[in-house]
């Protein structure tokens, strides 16, 4: 009886051998795979990107610092050109680039700020009273000025920007302007695209 289930269990071993056989035979190369083939240059970058992927954390940390200054350089050459792409977010939008280029087109008191807070400052130094006086009093003046050219310039822009963008977010676009304002013209960023009196 052993023989006979010996024989029996040796019958059906070639029948299952025969079924993984015929379950693991090749795919008709004609049938449908499911699925379009790739282009050779998405399966070449699919690769190049896999390839690229960092295996520990020490290389993803060096890869993430080399995005960073990447994107760091693509900012710096963008606030210099006005390329919009790479810009922060705080100067992007025709709406900040009107207000750049409404400051930019016109003088602004503020911008001579500074050169007239180094010769105020030297004036306050020299021990003359009526000099001292005279220092003061150019504080006052300056100050006076920049606050009024300030109002003024933040109407006339919130009325523009009304009538050139009303159905567009305008918020903070004065502040951002007037902040502009202060700075000298040479060391405003992104770099004034309009000359003073320009139209645009």
């Amino acid at each position: 009886m052993f023989v006979f289930r010996s024989r029996a269990k040796d019958e059906k071993a070639p029948a299952d051998k025969a079924q993984v056989t015929d379950s693991k035979q090749t795919r008709d190369p004609q049938a449908p795979k499911g699925r379009p083939t790739p282009k050779r240059s998405e399966a070449q970058s699919q690769r190049r990107s896999v390839a690229q992927t960092p295996t520990n954390r020490k290389d993803a940390a060096k890869r993430q610092r080399e995005e960073r200054r990447q994107a760091l350089d693509r900012q710096r050459q963008a606030l210099a050109s006005g390329d919009e792409r790479y810009l922060p977010a705080r100067d992007k939008g025709p709406v900040r680039r009107f207000a750049r280029n409404w400051v930019d087109s016109r003088f602004n008191v503020a911008e001579f700020f500074l050169p007239l807070a180094v010769i105020i400052l030297v004036l306050s130094v020299v021990k003359i009273a009526p000099i001292q006086n005279i220092a003061l009093l150019l504080w006052l003046i300056v100050i006076v000025l920049i606050v009024l050219d300030g109002v003024v310039s933040g109407i006339r822009l919130r009325k523009r920007l009304t009538e050139r963008f009303p159905d567009q977010n305008r918020r903070g676009a004065v502040a951002y302007a007037l902040m502009r304002s202060l700075q000298m013209r040479r060391l405003r960023l992104p770099k004034p695209q309009v000359k003073r009196g320009e139209k645009f």
